[in-house]
């Protein structure tokens, strides 16, 4: 059983896209990062950069105590080497996906994150800040586009890891001020993962644990997530 620290927000969504596709048994514990819950000591114990997602597994890979993760890509590159599910365990198509994951990691969540804060949350709007992120997500964007012309996923023929932790944040565009019609390889992958029916499982989750969704952000919740706690 896996014991799934949760949000819905993108970072989240890549979790369960693994969880629903690959049919293990977990249990949610939602962390509602709006009120605050990224900061109960029980919750550090588990991810100490108060971050979700988060998981602990009761039967971890090679036995012994319940083994907890955080930060997404390290969970969904687990969840892979555990079931032997949507990561080859060795040769070239390993390292391609690794590579993609590593990528959104590092570039694509992150800079698509700032974009979001500054487009959409920020009091002040700065031109200078707006411009440098939308940019450099159309930049991004531009390369994921280029990776996916003339296959049905990042590295091919296989959907991966890499596909999932992509996937959530491209869904976002709109609000980044980037025109998908710009990026018709994306379209075409997003609708190809988008009527899988592990993808629509895991998207229901989102009116059980946060009805409120595309409502505006509260001051609460602004606190809570750009606060200086």
């Amino acid at each position: 059983m896996i014991d799934f620290y949760y949000w819905t927000t993108p970072n989240g969504h890549k979790i369960t896209l693994f969880l629903e596709e690959a049919g293990l048994p977990y249990t949610v514990h939602p962390i509602n990062i709006g009120k605050g819950d990224q900061f109960d000591p029980d919750f550090l114990k588990i991810a100490p950069n108060n971050r979700i997602p988060a998981i602990v597994d009761q039967a971890p890979i090679g036995g012994g105590e319940p083994l907890a993760i955080f930060e997404s890509g390290a969970i969904l590159e687990y969840l892979a080497d555990k079931t032997g599910l949507f990561l080859a365990k060795s040769g070239p198509k390993r390292y391609q996906a690794l590579q993609w994951l590593y990528w959104q990691m590092g570039g694509f969540g992150p800079m698509l994150g700032q974009n979001h804060h500054f487009n959409q949350y920020a009091d002040e709007k700065i031109p200078y800040a707006i411009n440098r992120y939308v940019n450099e997500s159309r930049r991004l964007y531009g390369v994921l586009n280029k990776q996916l012309a003339g296959k049905d996923f990042i590295i091919g023929d296989d959907y991966t890891i890499a596909d999932m932790a992509c996937y959530p944040w491209a869904l976002y565009a709109e609000r980044q001020d980037v025109d998908l019609n710009d990026y018709p390889h994306i379209q075409a992958w997003i609708k190809r993962i988008a009527e899988r029916p592990a993808t629509i499982a895991a998207y229901a989750l989102i009116p059980q644990y946060n009805p409120d969704q595309g409502k505006p952000m509260t001051d609460e919740a602004k606190k809570h997530l750009y606060g200086k706690k």
